[in-house]
């Protein structure tokens, strides 16, 4: 059945059936239209639609400057192929006897046999340009294939290869380079601005087949901890401090921006709610600033680690573990066993031990606002810092430095 049916023509007796049916309604409307007055008039001449709708000069107003903010944005926005030398089979006949010497006949059974390989297309993703010079800013599971070849699809159509220049080994963040210069870029917000209900867009190759799609929400919350799975080995990792949003985010556009209406990119779509409908979520923007100024420095993205494995205390957790405090991280072995203090790390050269708490890091509370990972990434290796820890109801001062993140 397809999706779509034409319509059918209108016949003569039909079309005079429902002619007298629209006089019948018209009569009746025109009979109800005093009474409709005294509900729906306040005073002599007011419109109905001042009690019913929003203006049309709202309504438009709103959808120009989305429509004048997607122009400006979209053709920095880029869609990103991923391609691998996969094997070509061809078929052949082979003739042969299937009773072997035992009659003289043969016959021709169908074979499959490798001729070589070829590139093909086998994913996609989601970019932006981050620099005129081609500096471009995706997700890591996107492009976490070592061995496959990566192409920038400009809105333009012009197709580019590019370079991955580095995987940040913390978030799900990379960098590519393309040669060239003078691409359109996007201006950089202040995700730490934003506020739940706010309207964003989000631009992308959705379901890797229509590039540069524009889905239109708003900000349903921020502070997100989720558990997310993608990429080729399917690794499970948690990401933290993330922005919610109902802006249509999917496989295909992960990796492309979330706008403000100021035209400024304030996250980096990232993952999707399997099973659920609008909701996605966004790598704030202030996370993404310190990777692309690392790369343009070194080379490389550097980051700096304590080295722990910890969870976030709530109000609810502690009530649960029966906990001392309501906020804080509490350091312990990862569910798949990891160790809680990582041998040889700045952690453990700072005195930290297993079951410890650490309430505060150079005066700010760590607590669902403020992670201990979204406060060590605001630093750079080899910044020292105040850890207040509590540990057997006491509460400890211990400085640590922080080392580059080993990968």
């Amino acid at each position: 059945m397809p999706l779509f049916s034409s319509s059918k023509p209108l016949t003569q007796g039909f079309a005079a059936r429902l002619a007298i049916l629209s006089f019948l309604i018209s009569a009746l409307v025109g009979g109800l239209a005093g009474y409709g007055a005294v509900i729906f008039f306040g005073k002599v001449g007011e419109p109905i639609s001042s009690f019913l709708s929003p203006s049309p000069q709202t309504i438009i107003s709103e959808d120009e400057a989305i429509i004048d903010i997607v122009e400006k944005t979209s053709p920095a926005v880029v869609s990103i192929a991923i391609s691998r030398e996969v094997p070509v089979y061809e078929r052949y006949l082979e003739r042969s006897s299937p009773f072997g010497d035992l009659f003289p006949f043969k016959v021709e059974i169908p074979r499959l046999r490798e001729r070589g390989t070829e590139r093909r297309v086998v994913g996609g993703g989601t970019g932006f340009f981050v620099s005129a010079d081609g500096y471009v800013v995706t997700n890591r599971h996107v492009v976490e294939d070592e061995q496959a070849f990566y192409t920038v699809i400009t809105a333009d159509g012009k197709e580019l290869e590019a370079k991955v220049l580095d995987r940040d080994p913390v978030n799900d963040l990379a960098v590519l380079d393309v040669e060239g210069d003078d691409f359109p870029t996007i201006a950089f917000g202040e995700s730490d601005e934003l506020r739940i209900g706010q309207r964003v867009i989000a631009i992308g190759y959705a379901l890797g087949r229509f590039k540069n799609t524009v889905s239109v929400g708003v900000v349903s919350g921020l502070g997100r901890d989720i558990q997310a799975s993608g990429g080729p080995g399917g690794m499970v990792e948690a990401l933290e401090d993330l922005i919610q949003t109902d802006a249509a985010i999917n496989p295909g556009n992960s990796g492309g921006p979330l706008i403000d209406l100021h035209g400024r990119v304030i996250g980096v779509n990232v993952a999707v709610a399997q099973g659920s409908q609008n909701i996605g979520f966004a790598i704030p923007v202030n996370a993404v600033k310190p990777v692309i100024e690392s790369v343009r420095r070194y080379g490389r993205i550097i980051r700096p680690q304590l080295g722990v494995r910890y969870q976030l205390i709530t109000p609810e957790l502690a009530q649960q573990e029966n906990l001392p405090v309501t906020y804080g991280a509490w350091l312990k072995e990862s569910a798949e066993g990891g160790e809680a203090v990582i041998k040889g790390s700045p952690a453990e050269s700072a005195g930290l031990k297993p079951g410890d708490i650490i309430l505060e890091i150079d005066g700010t509370r760590i607590d669902q606002d403020h992670t201990l990972a979204s406060l060590i990434i605001q630093h750079q290796v080899g910044d020292t810092l105040r850890l207040k820890v509590r540990r057997d109801g006491q509460e400890l001062e211990l400085p640590a430095v922080l080392a580059e993140w080993k990968r």
